[in-house]
């Protein structure tokens, strides 16, 4: 028989049962311990998921004997403290994202890990995706020639809402963290840490981006195009172009199943790319994998780049006057 990975999810939200879903489709995951602020929250999700343990403290959970790993399933200013909570109690960490609220708290948080030597990883669970896989492997293959350009988007409507996590800056609340990290995460996949960062956002009522654009610029001349929003729905198209041809993930991108290949003088190829169950398993497969092999980082999503990717975010932030109050 595999040996079976045992996980604790912390948080009972939305994010924690996409999460618990995924887990469902991995026959050596085992979910045997969810941790919630609330007795009745974390009986409820237990219930839902037939969890055997069900802590009301996040303490009790971090500190649960019979968890291997944990995923982190809470809002964004609570991150950072969640994740050190497990890494403390010895356990390696999934960490949903955005990984941190800022590039400060992620350096901590990375350099806690690799002082306890304990695995960590962003929860980016579209990277690991068939189609992103099957992206990379397109363009590694130079059919496209030269990348030069990506223009991607990730924005929805939402009805506003100021004490929610969307809206609420004292739970980082915004497009950019909640969206925004979907592209600025595949533009940093494709070209590595930007050179230049230039962005334009709107703030609403509360303070935060309810919607931006923003332009990366990289070493040798590459263009990221991105922009996100919760206060209006976009495309959610992302495309890709070359020197010598272009790729286009099929909307929506972030968690898509085709891709279309556009050579000039050619018909255009599409490529399917289904993935199984609900995808966030994907992610917990390669937690699973790595643990397995005795690594403490992913080289899918290694932390260097989860850390550069927070200091683009940091950076476009302070162009457009958001600062957060745990800041």
């Amino acid at each position: 028989m595999e040996k079976q990975t045992r996980w604790g999810i912390l948080g009972t939200g939305a994010i924690a049962k996409h999460f618990a879903t995924g887990l469902s489709f991995l026959p050596d995951a085992e979910l045997v311990a969810v941790g919630s602020r609330s007795r009745t929250s974390a009986a409820q999700f237990a219930d839902l998921f037939d969890v055997p343990h069900r802590h009301s403290s996040y303490d009790d959970l971090a500190n649960d004997p019979e968890v291997d790993v944990v995923y982190i399933a809470v809002p964004h200013a609570l991150h950072k403290a969640s994740s050190l909570l497990c890494l403390q109690a010895g356990k390696p960490v999934l960490c949903e994202k955005p990984f941190t609220i800022n590039a400060r708290e992620a350096e901590e948080l990375i350099a806690f890990a690799r002082q306890q030597e304990l695995f960590l990883m962003e929860a980016m669970w579209t990277r690991f995706l068939p189609s992103i896989m099957k992206l990379q492997e397109v363009l590694s293959s130079g059919v496209i020639g030269d990348v030069r350009m990506l223009t991607a988007d990730f924005g929805f409507r939402t009805n506003f809402s100021p004490e929610s996590r969307l809206f609420n800056p004292a739970l980082g609340g915004g497009a950019l963290l909640d969206v925004g990290v979907y592209p600025v995460s595949l533009a940093s996949m494709l070209f590595g840490e930007p050179e230049k960062v230039q962005g334009l956002a709107h703030l609403g009522e509360t303070g935060v981006d309810e919607q931006s654009a923003m332009i990366f610029g990289y070493r040798e001349g590459q263009l990221a195009i991105l922009s996100t929003a919760i206060r209006t729905t976009t495309l959610q198209e992302a495309t890709i172009l070359g020197t010598q041809g272009s790729i286009k993930i099929h909307a929506p991108w972030w968690r898509s199943t085709k891709l279309s290949l556009s050579i000039p003088g050619q018909q255009e190829e599409v490529i399917e790319a289904p993935f199984d169950g609900n995808g966030y398993n994907y992610e917990a497969a390669e937690v699973m994998r790595c643990l397995e092999s005795g690594q403490l980082e992913s080289d899918r999503m290694p932390l260097d780049e989860t850390l550069s990717i927070m200091k683009a975010m940091d950076q476009v932030r302070a162009q457009w006057g958001l600062k957060y109050p745990m800041e």
